[in-house]
């Protein structure tokens, strides 16, 4: 007979493991902007692909809920496309979620640049990512816990996934 203690035990560790289970199929990209994740998201129609806007998600909370969004659907759908600010990465990596990083070349700035105005961003999101291009990249060269991918000049998500 199986102590009360031993069952929460086992149902912890059944808990975990179809916790794991539950969510290894799930590939979840934190895509810096301009990568491609709409057009991935628009074309990939074979495979179930979650956009997971964080501006749509209550700042007073955040990154938690958006983490336990995350969480929710991992085991649901195929690909998780998920913010790539810091915030968000680093709370993926305290909370042990498996994520890859996708972003470009520091070298494609003016590439980029011309996809935002392609795509007509607000100027002030243009002049953001103008004025903060390299302390972005460089900070996502310098990522842990997470595999990357660094996209090459004329590459989209796409092109890699």
């Amino acid at each position: 007979m199986c102590s009360l203690f031993h069952k929460y035990i086992i149902n912890m560790k059944l808990k975990k493991y179809n916790e794991y289970n539950s969510h290894k199929d799930t590939l979840i990209v934190s895509a810096f902007p301009g990568c491609g994740k709409s057009h991935y998201f628009r074309e990939n129609r074979d495979k179930i692909v979650l956009d997971s806007d964080s501006s749509k998600f209550d700042k007073s909370d955040f990154p938690r809920n958006y983490i336990q969004h995350i969480k929710e659907n991992r085991g649901k759908v195929d690909v998780i496309m998920v913010s790539s600010h810091k915030e968000v990465r680093d709370a993926l990596v305290e909370n042990g979620i498996e994520f890859t990083l996708v972003y470009p070349d520091k070298s494609i700035k003016d590439e980029y640049i011309q996809r935002y105005i392609d795509r007509g961003s607000p100027d002030s999101f243009i002049n953001l990512l103008t004025k903060n291009w390299e302390l972005w990249i460089d900070e996502l060269d310098n990522q842990i816990g997470c595999d990357k991918i660094k996209l090459k000049e004329g590459e989209y998500l796409s092109d890699v996934l």
